[in-house]
């Protein structure tokens, strides 16, 4: 029975503990180590126990293996919020848990500061050239404040940012967002946005691996796909678009923010774009082929490239109506 598993896996102070720093921040099983002063195979020990009660789940991440709370859709779910709930209150009322716990949390300062200096690290390594990129672009200021005004005052429901980067797209639209899923292909990207979205409740943002052209997601779950400054990248635009149709629901949006047609060669051969931007026709033929509905585009002109907003919506499903005709009377 559930509930037999889910009382075994909590019959350990180590996996109490892992439960409450989960409530914190998503952890990858080497940090958790770290954390709880045990060896990486134990921890990694606990870390089965816990996913096989459905208390929590594990994602692959190149050579690194993170955990955090389980979803709510998962397996458990109801005894998943209770348990949280019953380890809150044994914090207040257990002062040797409460002050374990406590001493776990300041631990967490460290693995913060950790992937914070590894980002500073990569961006050192990098500056030249994201420099002069952007000197040809319009501000990042300018772009963010058209998305915004794009995206208009309705709420944003479920919002998968493919491509994210460095995580600053699902910083910015995470507080006009139920769920956040910051998606890429890079491990080394994932690293950079897990470090600046960290201090969001692990609850309201989840990083993915994976590739564009084959989104790892059912039909529907989204109720709008942010693409920034990623389409470029594909060797067919139509394919990633397409994925996006899939995963976003009937009424939910589409929204492409990406380079327009340009002649800048060294982008292929310095920042491997495979596409030099798009135009109007283009982006219109993709959109409306993969079922979208597009808005007028937003031209933003920097200094040598022009950065273009498309954005989309997909149409309401239509309600299936059986019409009843009348049986004429006899006469």
């Amino acid at each position: 029975m559930l509930i037999e598993t889910v009382t075994r896996a909590l019959a350990d102070p180590t996996r109490l503990r892992m439960m409450r720093l989960l409530a914190h921040m998503e952890l990858a099983v080497g940090e958790l180590a770290q954390v709880l002063g045990q060896s990486q195979p134990r921890v990694s020990r606990h870390v089965g126990i816990l996913c096989d009660s459905g208390l929590a789940e594990r994602r692959r991440e190149g050579s690194w293996t993170f955990l955090r709370q389980a979803a709510s859709g998962s397996r458990g779910r109801g005894l998943g919020a209770t348990v949280v709930r019953m380890l809150e209150a044994a914090e207040e009322e257990d002062a040797s848990f409460g002050a374990r716990c406590a001493e776990d949390r300041r631990h967490l300062a460290a693995i913060r500061t950790a992937r914070e200096k590894g980002a500073a690290d990569y961006f050192a390594r990098h500056a030249g050239e994201w420099d002069q990129l952007r000197s040809w672009l319009s501000p990042a200021k300018t772009v963010e404040a058209a998305l915004l005004e794009s995206l208009g005052d309705a709420p944003l429901g479920r919002l998968l940012d493919i491509g994210t980067g460095t995580g600053r797209m699902a910083e910015l639209l995470a507080d006009r967002s139920d769920h956040v899923v910051a998606f890429d292909k890079s491990t080394e990207m994932l690293r950079l946005a897990r470090a600046r979205l960290q201090s969001f409740p692990p609850q309201q943002i989840e990083l993915v691996q994976g590739d564009f052209g084959a989104l790892p997601f059912g039909e529907g779950e989204f109720d709008t796909v942010v693409l920034h400054q990623v389409l470029h990248y594909a060797q067919e635009p139509a394919q990633p678009l397409a994925e996006a149709a899939r995963v976003c629901r009937p009424g939910g949006r589409v929204v492409v923010v990406d380079l327009a047609t340009h002649e800048r060669e060294e982008l292929r051969e310095r920042h491997a774009h495979a596409r030099l931007g798009f135009s109007d026709e283009q982006m219109l033929e993709w959109l409306t082929g993969s079922g979208f509905a597009p808005a007028l585009p937003v031209a933003l002109p920097g200094k040598g490239l022009t950065t273009k907003i498309w954005l989309g919506t997909r149409p309401p499903a239509l309600k299936n109506t059986i019409q009843t005709v009348p049986t004429r009377a006899r006469d």
